[in-house]
């Protein structure tokens, strides 16, 4: 999803590698906001607008730490997947020297572009991205994976424009919400 994440049951669990295990004790766990009965009754929303406002570099340094050594040796570019992933994609790619491709909603991009849609959790949404680019490497950027809809979405496109996806990277993976990715999935916390 992207915009902020909903999720109706899911125990919260946050992790530095891709593993299952337990680490409750993550010090963004704390800036996060959590809104009970929001959009409706029954879901609670996972608010990282706080860790935008002021721990953007510690969000940036630890979505790098999570990456396997060797990756980013591989990426050639970052697929940053409309809104906040713009941000996150944007602030890694400045570090790391990388290029972007944008994966955005409809009407936002010159022609020729290619588009794919997708269920979301309320509704259905559209994805495009320029079609006429040479094939790279890529690592898709993403805040927060709830149903997959999305980044699944954004994987297909960059993959039918002959683009090579590596892998994917969140902020928050809401994995009781989704199954699993042809690629793997780099989280820092999850729920």
């Amino acid at each position: 999803m992207s915009a902020n994440a909903a999720v109706t049951s899911a125990e919260v669990k946050t992790t530095t590698d891709s593993s299952n295990m337990l680490n409750t004790d993550h010090p963004f766990w704390q800036i996060i906001r959590t809104v009970p009965d929001f959009p409706k009754v029954g879901i609670d929303f996972y608010d990282i607008t706080p860790l935008l406002r002021s721990h953007i570099n510690a969000v940036i340094d630890e979505m790098l730490a999570v990456l396997p050594k060797g990756l980013l040796d591989e990426v050639d570019c970052l697929g940053a997947v409309e809104a906040r992933g713009f941000v996150f994609a944007s602030l890694l790619a400045g570090r790391l020297g990388k290029g972007m491709i944008l994966l955005r909603k409809p009407g936002k991009l010159p022609p020729p572009v290619a588009n794919k849609a997708y269920a979301l959790e309320y509704g259905k949404d559209t994805l495009e991205m320029q079609n006429n680019l040479p094939p790279e490497r890529v690592l898709l950027v993403d805040d927060i994976l709830a149903t997959g809809g999305t980044l699944m979405t954004a994987y297909e496109l960059c993959e039918s424009a002959q683009h090579t996806v590596v892998g994917a990277l969140v902020l928050l993976d809401l994995v009781a919400l989704h199954g699993e990715f042809p690629v793997p999935i780099y989280t820092v916390l999850k729920a």
